[in-house]
């Protein structure tokens, strides 16, 4: 059935919000602070909504006082059928996922927070006092043998050969000679996991976040998979996008306490205290050198990357499960990766298996990145004085076997080409055709700063490392849920910038919630559509203004104007628009085409047929049509310039760039534009030659020879509909495209050449001072967004690196000094911007 913009917001009626009358004083009202569980039982399935008390001697933000009963906002069939994510890649590991394709039924989520007396073995009152005690007190911890693992480091050969190449052990191999020079890495060879200690950890760990967030959900579909893998002796390697602290902490303690084995999570973060740090490598935690602020640092140490991959081999030797956070904005954790990419090209290791983990926060909690013990100690004292906040949803993904993805060469990476290759003929020469092939993202995957890795991969192999680390960002991203705050965010900056009346922002959630289940994509809320409003409005308080005059029951939302509030919604709203990147993709190719209509000063009415036209008189009527050839180079070419992440690394850019074109079809924004014809085109016989048939062994051919390739055009359906969804969908990437933009702009200011952290600063204060003299775009001035766009202009060649004495010096390069050749580039990036 055709889906057109019509339907989307006439599917649900406008829903009549009722509001309590505020206070005399003012006409601003602030959410208020608490939080009371409201359990749920939708279709069989447990919901745990969290939502703020409603307090009946002060006025509120309450709309339960009218309202009796709300339709839910969730469809009926969503408790039995529901969107499954995390399956395997059909294309790339066909094999895996024909092996998890007979479980078909739901099994629901399960709240890690609530331990009742059921979990446990016992039954009476005294157990229901003591049952989270007698709960991890029953978990299952395997064991994890340390005995002997230094020694057999030290008799790898690929440490030996480190210290050779180095000339720092004798030629007769003294054990004391290399024990001193691994006497950095001691710790982290010797990181083990302790029993006792790990129940310890694990039940103050369910006490704190019980303080800390409202209910913990973990999506029990994929769970059963990993216990029979575990069973088998499958290899378990979990891989989750890095977004928090919190994450290296909340995938070992759901896997405790599902009775899986714990695993050796790798945290490359900085940890100041020595107590802290001898604490965590008891818990299975692979650390820093004291001495190395990042991972970077760390891997100028010779030694540190033989000892690293070492580590791993043994570990897996071992039997043991490794927990990986990847960084699509900085290639952390791509290394570990690697190193297992390595091992099994080797064959010192027979295969494992990848476990996508899929973690979204509808409050992402606050913590510093220096972790010591007094900020644990002085962040645990504050959460113990404060109510829940929040949830937490997570999911496992289908496991997936590394070895299948390896070597059935269904992950190609042949087309990869640098960016320069790709756009700057199109750029600086304003050439029509593009220059298919896919962009290399090699920084995702450092080299090594030391001869001493002898097994350096050749650049095929490095290819392929990387194609699967951007597989595992994207099909990590892919699994993760929706919240109810990133729908609401979303809604708030890329559709009701200006402000919105609650009773319209309920419809849009109503209709964006059908989109996103649409798509395949689950969410990680439920319940009344009002309740599920006012608990997102209640978290993201903060960052908005929420104001209505007392003769008005419906109020005004609209996002607060500040650089902090901003940035804080657009980190909430990145989900939804990693789900709608086709359509947004395509709507920007759309409003490009459409702006360069209106440049030319032509009339919208002017057909690609070359009809003459006329002055353009009045508004535009979009009354265009849009060469489906071209419209797909614009597309292909916005494709390039999109952060790593988005796109399955497994699908050719062309292929992206056509679906882009497509899902604007199937969304009911674009029409196929009909061309009369004399003939119809089933007629193949009064063509002019007769159907003939090729044989089957040449390499390209078709059904029939005599068939034509006909150009297809396309034109905006129903115009006066159309442009807010256009705009909304084209908003989702502006953020990006404006943060490109500006650094361009920007390069003027600054004398190069410069170190490369200092350039990234000198580019981020530019943009937030861009932003801030329009007091607007503060989602283009983020930190992130400045060193997405240094590393993209890196690629086009605009910036040039010098490796120098003191680390990598950022200059602008000779092509673009030429202030000619940046306007030129200005203009490539700025023509996506709708506005």
């Amino acid at each position: 059935m055709e889906r057109t913009p019509s339907m989307f917001f006439n599917r649900q009626e406008t829903l009549l919000v009722s509001l309590a009358l505020f206070s005399s004083l003012g006409l601003w009202v602030e959410v208020c602070r608490g939080l009371t569980m409201v359990q749920e039982k939708n279709n069989g399935i447990n919901k745990d909504v969290v939502l703020p008390p409603i307090q009946q001697n002060k006025p509120a933000l309450s709309w339960e006082l009218k309202i009796k009963k709300v339709p839910k906002i969730l469809p009926p069939c969503l408790g039995k059928f529901r969107p499954i994510v995390g399956q395997c890649c059909h294309q790339c590991t066909p094999d895996s996922l024909r092996k998890s394709l007979g479980q078909k039924s739901f099994l629901g989520f399960h709240n890690l927070l609530s331990v009742k007396e059921t979990h446990t073995r016992y039954r009476g009152w005294l157990v229901r006092r003591v049952c989270c005690v007698l709960f991890v007190s029953g978990c299952k911890v395997y064991a994890s043998p340390v005995c002997n693992r230094l020694e057999r480091v030290c008799q790898s050969n690929r440490v030996k050969e480190a210290l050779t190449a180095e000339q720092e052990a004798p030629e007769e191999g003294d054990s004391r000679g290399q024990i001193n020079r691994l006497s950095p890495f001691l710790p982290l060879i010797n990181t083990c996991i302790s029993p006792g200690l790990l129940r310890f950890v694990g039940w103050m760990m369910l006490k704190t976040f019980a303080s800390v967030f409202g209910v913990i959900e973990v999506n029990l579909n994929h769970l059963s998979a990993l216990h029979r893998a575990s069973q088998e002796g499958s290899l378990l390697v979990y891989v989750h996008v890095h977004q928090n602290i919190m994450d290296y902490a909340l995938i070992p303690l759901v896997l405790f306490c599902r009775n899986l084995r714990v695993p050796y999570t790798v945290c490359p973060l900085q940890i100041n205290s020595s107590f802290l740090r001898s604490i965590l490598q008891k818990l299975g935690v692979i650390l820093l050198p004291p001495s190395a602020q990042t991972e970077q640092d760390a891997e100028m140490d010779s030694m540190y990357s033989p000892v690293a991959t070492t580590l791993v081999r043994e570990l897996l030797h071992e039997g043991q499960a490794i927990s990986v956070g990847v960084s699509a904005e900085s290639g952390r954790g791509g290394q570990w990766l690697a190193r297992i990419r390595q091992l099994i090209k080797e064959g010192s290791v027979p295969d494992v298996s990848l476990v996508p983990v899929g973690i979204s926060y509808d409050c992402l909690p606050k913590t510093n990145k220096q972790v010591g013990l007094s900020s644990v100690l002085q962040w645990l004292w504050s959460v113990l004085w404060r109510r829940p906040q929040g949830s937490v949803q997570i999911h496992f993904a289908q496991p997936f076997s590394l070895k299948e993805i390896c070597e059935s060469g269904r992950c190609r990476v042949d087309e990869w080409l640098p960016l320069q290759d790709l756009l700057l003929p199109v750029i600086l020469n304003n050439r029509a055709g593009c220059v298919y092939g896919r962009r290399s993202m090699s920084w995702l995957l450092p080299h090594s700063h030391h001869a001493s890795e002898l097994n350096e991969p050749t650049p095929p192999e490095r290819d392929l490392s990387i194609a699967i680390i951007l597989h595992l960002i994207f099909s990590t991203t892919s699994c993760m849920a929706v919240m109810s705050t990133s729908l609401v965010s979303s809604l708030l900056l890329y559709r009701h910038r200006k402000g919105v009346r609650a009773s319209v922002l309920c419809r849009d959630v109503v209709w964006l919630t059908e989109e996103l289940l649409f798509r395949n994509k689950d969410v990680g809320f439920g319940g009344n559509l009002v309740e599920i409003v006012h608990y997102s409005l209640y978290l993201l308080a903060p960052h908005l203004i929420i104001a209505a005059a007392p003769s008005r029951k419906d109020p005004l939302i609209v996002p607060h104007p500040s650089l902090g509030a901003t940035l804080h919604l657009t980190l909430q709203a990145q989900i939804v628009r990693h789900t709608f990147i086709l359509e947004a993709v395509g709507a920007c190719a759309v409003s490009a085409m459409l702006c360069e209509v209106a440049r030319s000063g032509v009339s919208s009415r002017v057909r690609s047929d070359g009809v003459d036209g006329e002055e353009v008189k009045g508004d535009m009527e979009f009354d265009v049509a849009l060469c489906q050839s071209e419209l797909t180079e614009r597309a292909l070419q916005l494709c390039h310039l999109l952060p790593p992440g988005f796109m399955p690394p497994c699908q050719p850019s062309q292929s992206f760039a056509l679906d882009a074109v497509d899902s604007l079809v199937r969304c009911g924004i674009l029409i196929m534009e009909e061309i009369p014809r004399d003939v119809p085109i089933c007629d193949f016989w009064k063509r002019e030659c007769t159907l003939t048939w090729t044989t089957s062994d040449e390499p390209y051919h078709s059904d029939s020879d005599c068939e034509e390739q006909e150009l297809r055009s396309y034109k905006i359906s129903q115009p006066n509909q159309c442009p807010e969804m256009l705009f909304f969908l084209c908003s989702m990437l502006a953020g990006h495209l404006r943060s490109l933009c500006w650094a361009t702009a920007g390069l003027d200011l600054l004398h190069t050449p410069l170190p490369e952290a200092e350039f990234v600063a000198q580019i981020h204060s530019h943009l937030c001072e861009t932003a801030n003299k329009k007091k607007q775009h503060y989602e283009s001035c983020s930190e992130e967004a400045a060193r997405t766009a240094v590393r993209t202009l890196i690629d086009l060649g605009v910036l040039s690196e010098e490796r120098q004495k003191g680390g990598i010096f950022l200059g602008v390069s000779t092509l673009f000094q030429v202030s000619e050749n940046r306007q030129k580039l200005h203009r490539f990036i700025s023509q996506y911007l709708f506005n």
